[in-house]
């Protein structure tokens, strides 16, 4: 569907008809949890339970393929032990692609469609904490949004004083006591922040800084969906650090944290 599609549909109508072709592909009428699983998270899918269908995202009414290495483009459908089901979105949206914010939480709003109660957000970001190395997984208390942009559409106003849930975040501490949590910051990218914008970001509380998530948990809220972020910090922010600033750092530092934090955002969900 193309940018103009979207924004000429009722996003809510359109997250609608996306959850009932989920339900047809997949046999599954309803989710109860769903997972946007970013950078260096994809293997959590493989941890949660047993993998019941997989729809191509592109397929699927609203969403388009991925354009960002290191994303799949599939939607799946997850049975976890105790009977569950897990929706996990493989195809993010990212706001820098240009195709308009409700493309960016069109997969949230469709989750929500599916029955989901309960949305957890993932990322990769840089980190503003130099106690905090690539490979670290930080809970997100709180964000700050940066697009100058927002989900929500008129004078809807939602309270978003306890947006991430601490129910959730101390179900995070009993799997991993040791757990770490900060405030995350979303830019609009794709390019990445300045030193000077770092600086900016921690003086007004930031420890985490990224290109997804605030705008996703915002919508989610609005859906009535309870909401877990964890963020892994898989470079330091520019101006933490000497090093050069690229993608490809991001992505390796994704897989070669990959199976710790799968089977840490695993054994949360089997808690949930």
């Amino acid at each position: 569907m193309t940018t103009d599609e979207l924004e000429r549909n009722d996003p809510f109508e359109l997250a609608r008809r996306a959850a009932g072709y989920i339900a047809e592909q997949t046999g599954v009428e309803q989710h109860d949890i769903g997972l946007v699983l970013g950078s260096g998270w994809g293997g959590a899918a493989e941890l949660i339970g047993e993998p019941v269908a997989t729809v191509n995202a592109a397929d699927i009414p609203g969403f388009s393929a991925p354009t960002v290495e290191g994303h799949v483009g599939t939607i799946r459908s997850v049975q976890i032990p105790d009977g569950r089901r897990a929706l996990v979105l493989g195809a993010r949206t990212h706001f820098y692609e240009g195709k308009g914010v409700r493309a960016v939480v069109h997969g949230v709003r469709t989750a929500a469609a599916a029955g989901v109660k309960t949305m957890v957000l993932t990322n990769g970001c840089g980190g503003l904490n130099e106690d905090w190395p690539p490979g670290t997984p930080v809970l997100i208390s709180d964000h700050i949004n940066l697009t100058a942009t927002s989900p929500l559409e008129g004078a809807t106003f939602v309270d978003l004083t306890d947006l991430y849930s601490q129910r959730i975040r101390s179900i995070a501490r009993e799997v991993d006591p040791s757990l770490n949590e900060g405030v995350y910051a979303q830019f609009t990218g794709p390019h990445y922040e300045t030193p000077a914008e770092v600086r900016m970001a921690r003086t007004i509380g930031a420890d985490l800084v990224g290109m997804s998530t605030v705008l996703e948990a915002i919508a989610a809220r609005h859906a009535g969906m309870e909401v877990f972020g964890i963020s892994l910090v898989t470079n330091a922010a520019a101006g933490i650090s000497s090093a050069a600033l690229s993608h490809q750092e991001v992505i390796a530092a994704g897989q070669e944290a990959g199976p710790r934090i799968s089977r840490l955002l695993a054994g949360i969900i089997n808690k949930l």
